[in-house]
């Protein structure tokens, strides 16, 4: 019964003696930490993984937020979406998107409809854009006869 006394007591009033120095403790415990160099040096061979990016992130150099330009999901094939309307938020990195769907090169419907995950990560710019083929400059021969 004194033992239970003595164990529910808080661990200020038992006396010094019993209680075992940290230091010992440490020194006594299996695991032992790994050296900071080794650390360092496992995460310099690993190279950093850049984020994908989201819509907002892929448009916003494009002359006038992107309209008109073509962007896709990094993981689709043949399937594509030219933007129409964009609605940007105030932060500018988020909002929302309407575009007309393309499969295989073709619009796949005529009206606009809104675009689902542009907000997720994971969106590219399509370099054959229809926009970049209708307002690129046209070589005319002339000649001098």
């Amino acid at each position: 019964m004194a033992v239970a006394a003595v164990m529910k007591r808080p661990v200020a009033d038992i006396p010094a003696f019993f209680r075992p120095p940290f230091a010992l403790l440490r020194s006594l415990s299996t695991s032992v930490a790994p050296p900071a160099s080794s650390s360092s040096a496992a995460s310099e061979s690993k190279p950093k993984r850049r984020k994908k990016k989201n819509l907002f992130d892929v448009i916003q150099f494009l002359p006038d937020w992107g309209i008109g330009y073509r962007v896709a999901k990094t993981h689709w094939r043949d399937v594509s979406y030219e933007l129409s309307k964009i609605n940007l938020y105030k932060d500018g990195r988020h909002g929302k998107a309407w575009g007309i769907r393309y499969k295989a090169g073709f619009p796949a419907a005529d009206a606009p409809v809104k675009m689902s995950g542009i907000n997720k990560r994971g969106w590219k710019y399509v370099p054959e854009s229809a926009k970049n083929i209708q307002n690129s400059p046209k070589v005319v021969e002339q000649s001098l006869a």
